[in-house]
């Protein structure tokens, strides 16, 4: 009996296919008897190299398993079950793949029930999961992006059948929802609108590794955001391998601006998207950023390079001077915008001058950031089948130069940002410093500053006081004990209780009949003080049986009493929040 079950093998052909239309899942979740078995007492572990795609991935797949009734544990040596969840993006990253997968051979020798699983966008490649499974026999289940929904499913498998499995999907790929998730951070999400891209740069795995361009429904979309604003999330960031190509699968004139839009409406404090392709990008886009203070004003747009014959080769699909036309647009649209980017250095056949078109470029731009790479070729790619014949010594230099002239543009917007103040969204205490809070700007700039820890995920309005290039230093503008107070006050409206007890209060206040109640008491009053200022016994008897009637009538009045019942439940629930603080 073979120990190892291959159910199915990359195959970058049926990757490439763009013929298929999605298919729109609704799956309801069944844990399998044999994984909730498995996972009573025990801990799973994951780590993720990659973009935030990958990382979204890791909130799904920790959520089937936490659903399943597994604990997580951030000691590699306390897994029972781990998973590494790869990137095929850059040869560094399947570099540190091979590290991360031997940390797991002392797990696999302690307990012989131990299970490691790897997935990910490099285990799409043609040869990758034949070449792993070769050289780390102790890897148990392998499976690609498209099988992340049967991760229950296939630990089950390996339970029932103890046979290795491989079983990696090629194919244009579905849209699934009713997706469980366990968030990483309690203050910033991550949220799919797009799967895939169909741009087919000829340097890119990631149409092969994710699949064709398609788009989530707006309603389901709406709803995952909704949840988040209600959960008290400050920050969504909507994802996409090209987020402006979102809705062109539909049809129907639905575009990336229309969704914006529509998520910025839900009032989230901080909206941000990630990643635009210049070819896609339109201008409604920028009209709706320009529209609405909480969609932050950064855009992160890959040039790759600054030379049209490179750009030509890469398949980019524009050529500098409509890059720099558009970067002109948005400067006009929306003067206050962050500009981040993506290049790549040493591409095949890059020539010096060809390099330093994209230097220049870089200095009139003047980039608020940059993804900084050196070209390697990823098998399967057009470009990999190029002859690479800029040398490593060439690539490094060039990419030592490059990153000079980006720093340029990143220390002087800092500079600029000296004496200013800006929202800042806390992460929490530094991690060099724990007297020290760290948190980025609405253009994404890393700023340090003294204050209590009680303001991680609380948006703080922070003076600029120094500037380091890539991170800044800065004070409060305000006492951090006031910010964390305005907050809780809106926190508290927004609860059921809160929301119950002032629409009474509403009705209390708007009733006719209670209104003619209160002036025949404040009538009465008045006559009770008259009277007993004249020493009429007769008239004050009058007055105060009329202020009691009245008195009375108005307290056992329907309204009064509902409000009298629901500042009373307010009441509790605003103490037990004080014992639970205190």
């Amino acid at each position: 009996m073979p120990k190892k079950l291959f159910k199915s093998l990359p195959d970058m052909s049926k990757a490439r296919n763009r013929v298929d239309m999605p298919t729109l899942r609704r799956d309801e979740i069944v844990v399998p008897q044999e994984v909730e078995a498995f996972a009573k007492g025990r801990k799973f572990f994951i780590k993720t190299f990659g973009c935030q795609a990958n990382v979204r991935d890791e909130e799904i797949m920790a959520g089937y398993l936490e659903l399943a009734g597994f604990s997580r544990t951030q000691d590699h040596g306390q897994a029972d079950l781990a998973i590494i969840n790869t990137c095929a993006v850059r040869e560094n990253a399947e570099e540190k793949v091979y590290g991360e997968i031997g940390k797991f051979k002392a797990n696999h020798l302690r307990d012989k029930r131990f299970t490691l699983a790897v997935c990910g966008c490099m285990m799409q490649e043609e040869g990758k999961a034949k070449e792993l499974i070769a050289r780390y026999p102790y890897i148990n289940i392998i499976f690609g992006t498209h099988n992340v929904p049967e991760i229950l499913d296939l630990l089950a498998e390996h339970i029932r059948s103890k046979k290795d499995l491989v079983d990696i999907l090629s194919f244009p790929g579905d849209i699934v929802e009713n997706l469980p998730s366990t968030r990483l951070d309690d203050y910033k999400a991550f949220v799919n609108i797009t799967y895939g891209c169909d741009k087919f740069c000829t340097y890119c795995i990631v149409p092969y590794t994710r699949g064709r361009e398609r788009s989530r429904a707006v309603s389901d979309i709406l709803d995952e955001c909704r949840k988040l604003v209600e959960e008290g999330y400050q920050e969504i960031t909507l994802l996409g391998q090209n987020v402006n190509s979102y809705g062109k699968d539909f049809g129907d004139g639905t575009s990336f601006a229309t969704i914006l839009e529509e998520v910025a409406k839900l009032g989230i404090p901080r909206l941000r998207f990630m990643t635009s392709h210049p070819w896609d990008f339109s201008e409604d886009m920028l009209q709706v950023i320009a529209k609405y203070p909480n969609i932050a004003k950064c855009i992160h747009l890959p040039v790759q390079s600054g030379n049209d014959e490179v750009l030509r080769r890469m398949g980019r699909r524009y050529s500098c001077k409509d890059y720099l036309d558009l970067v002109d647009k948005i400067r006009r649209i929306i003067p206050d915008c962050a500009l981040t980017t993506d290049i790549i250095v040493g591409f095949p056949d890059e020539t010096l001058e060809q390099f330093e078109d994209t230097l220049t470029l870089c200095e009139e731009v003047q980039y608020d950031g940059a993804f900084t790479f050196i070209y390697s070729p990823r098998n399967g790619t057009p470009a990999a089948k190029m002859a690479d014949n800029v040398t490593d010594q060439e690539k490094h230099e060039r990419f030592d130069r490059l990153v000079k002239v980006i720093e340029q543009g990143v220390s002087a917007h800092a500079k600029e940002m000296v004496g200013k103040t800006y929202r800042v969204l806390v992460d929490g205490p530094s991690k060099k410093d724990a007297g020290m809070l760290s948190g980025y700007t609405e253009s994404g700039k890393l700023v340090h500053f003294p204050g209590p820890a009680q303001l991680k995920g609380h948006m703080a309005d922070v003076r600029i006081l120094e500037s380091h290039t890539f991170s800044l230093i800065g004070e409060l503008v305000e006492d951090p004990w006031i910010t964390l107070a305005r907050d809780l006050r809106a926190s508290l409206l927004e609860e059921p209780l809160a929301k119950e007890y002032f629409a009474c209060k509403r009705q209390v206040e708007e009733d006719p009949g209670l209104i003619e109640l209160r002036k025949k008491i404040q009538d009465a009053q008045r006559d009770m003080v008259r009277f007993a200022e004249a020493g009429n016994d007769v008239g004050y008897a009058k007055a105060k049986k009329a202020y009691k009637d009245a008195q009375d009538a108005y307290q056992n009045h329907p309204l009064v009493q509902n409000l009298l019942s629901a500042g009373g439940e307010l009441r509790n629930e605003l103490m037990t929040l004080m014992e639970a603080l205190s």
